[in-house]
């Protein structure tokens, strides 16, 4: 009993937790996945940050690139004066290659600097447009609620 228990403990282990539809993700042929920050309340920022953990977790090294493109309220979550924890959990989904792409056009409106925002971000002149065009380019919108 207790080796049963072992192996269908240790099976997805073994043999990977998902079986991927074909053609297959690989570093040449990721998938790609785009999340929409366009709220700032830090419940939010936290579900979206754990989602994007639980997606990567799925994927080998290499075969998912994940992009999370801000606007509007949501660039509110990348100032470097929003809650810590969000800020700390975003800077080490950066070390894991995700993108965080700002909208100038919010932080116009907004009287917002570059400087505002964390290190390492990149910036488009219109969120809205850039996931339109990402998704022209093949880019799943995976946005959680």
């Amino acid at each position: 009993m207790r080796r049963l228990f072992l192996l269908l403990l240790l099976t997805p282990l073994l043999f990977g937790k998902y079986n991927f539809k074909d053609p297959k993700p690989t570093f040449d042929n990721p998938r790609k996945i785009i999340m929409k920050l366009n709220r700032k309340d830090v419940h939010y920022a936290n579900h979206l940050l754990g989602t994007i953990y639980n997606i990567l977790k799925e994927y080998p090294d290499g075969a998912l690139k994940v992009v999370v493109i801000a606007y509007g309220p949501g660039m509110r979550v990348l100032k470097k004066d929003y809650d810590k924890h969000v800020l700390s959990r975003i800077k080490s989904l950066m070390e894991y290659d995700v993108e965080f792409i700002g909208c100038l056009n919010t932080m116009q409106t907004m009287g917002w600097k570059k400087k505002d925002f964390i290190d390492n971000l990149s910036y488009v002149q219109a969120g809205v447009v850039e996931v339109i065009e990402r998704q022209a380019h093949g880019f799943i919108d995976a946005t959680p609620y």
